[in-house]
């Protein structure tokens, strides 16, 4: 037989087995995951506000995986860093329970315990508790707001002294609500002065570390002080594994305890129930305050969320048992707020009697 023939003889014996094996490779590929319908209309939401949104990510994560996940490109994915704003007000909160758990500080502490300039200027009894509810008595009026927006403070330190000296203290603390971004920050300083570390690396060892948040961090984006309640960056996926962390009572999925049960209980526990509200940004209406977090609802029906007013929002449903994120990857004063609608979709998808 010639080369040419035997050769031809070979591809044809070759050839059904090829056609097996294709055959099997495409028994063994696996099928795509069926559509969760039971979010259509969440789809439909983020449909309707594009235009509104920009790019976005949305996450909804349930027993030990993500159940929903909705972009809008490829360009803005839940790995990718987006500022959090107040959302980060709830890590700040988790920190400082990290020095409680060890003794280390009190919530009931005297801000003063630890920078002593605040008694000087009549602010003497706020507490760290106060910085964590909104209820130091420091009224940010637009003139207070501004006068601190254009200095360029280099340290943190710097920054807590001229809240202290900047002007008298407006309430008393403890005796009304008033929403600001002051509060956290004032905490923050407080834990640099008993560790002798900057905030930035506190947050890193205890919080983003242990947690694998790789693409979280309180550095500063434009160079001076940090700023803790506000100048956080962060991803989707990162802060659904703090969250996840919190829902499994400060134990992290490896098994690593970041908080105690007891200061995650804090952490969720209602503060100054009794307060007259001065004020709250109204889609905050009816919530209560927990430890650099807000409460939705009460008994059973209750959610735990860290939102702010320019399109991110994180939360916990302690009924359903499930955490969400709704990331803006630009927020700014003006974006619509979609977390109670995405919220009420959710919640009507995974049922429960939650009454």
């Amino acid at each position: 037989m010639s080369y040419s023939a035997r050769s031809t003889c070979l591809r044809f014996s070759l050839l059904p087995a090829f056609l097996l094996f294709c055959l099997f490779a495409a028994a063994q590929k696996k099928p795509e995951a069926p559509v969760d319908h039971r979010f259509d209309p969440l789809d439909e939401l983020f449909k309707q506000n594009q235009k509104d949104l920009g790019e976005y990510v949305a996450l909804v994560w349930k027993d030990g995986k993500l159940i929903y996940q909705k972009q809008v490109s490829d360009d803005f994915t839940p790995k990718i860093q987006a500022p959090l704003v107040r959302a980060a007000d709830w890590m700040v909160a988790a920190l400082v329970m990290t020095f409680v758990d060890e003794g280390k500080i009190s919530l009931d502490d005297k801000v003063t315990k630890y920078v002593p300039m605040f008694g000087k200027y009549m602010k003497g009894y706020i507490t760290i508790r106060n910085c964590l509810t909104n209820t130091t008595g420091i009224k940010v009026d637009e003139g207070l707001k501004k006068a601190l927006e254009n200095i360029k403070f280099e340290t943190l330190e710097d920054e807590v002294n001229s809240y202290a000296s900047h002007r008298d203290i407006g309430t008393n603390p403890s005796t009304e609500i008033f929403y600001s971004y002051l509060g956290p920050n004032i905490a923050a300083r407080c834990l640099e002065v008993v560790s002798k570390k900057p905030f930035e690396r506190l947050m890193n060892e205890r919080i983003i570390r242990p947690l694998k948040m790789r693409g979280t961090s309180f550095e500063s984006q434009t160079g001076g002080a940090p700023n803790p309640s506000g100048g956080a960056v962060g991803a989707a996926s990162d802060y659904i594994s703090f969250l996840a962390m919190l829902m499994n009572k400060g134990v992290t999925p490896d098994g690593k305890r970041i908080l105690s049960e007891k200061a995650v209980q804090e952490l969720e526990t209602p503060q100054f129930t009794s307060l007259p509200i001065k004020f709250i940004p109204k889609e905050l209406q009816g919530a209560q305050f927990g430890l650099g977090c807000y409460i939705m609802g009460t008994g059973n029906s209750t959610a735990l969320l860290s939102p702010n007013m320019l399109g991110t929002t994180a939360w916990i449903d302690k009924c359903r048992n499930y955490a969400a994120i709704l990331i803006v990857a630009k927020p700014e004063e003006g974006k619509k707020v979609l977390w109670s609608s995405m919220m009420n979709i959710v919640n009507d998808a995974l049922g429960s009697n939650c009454n």
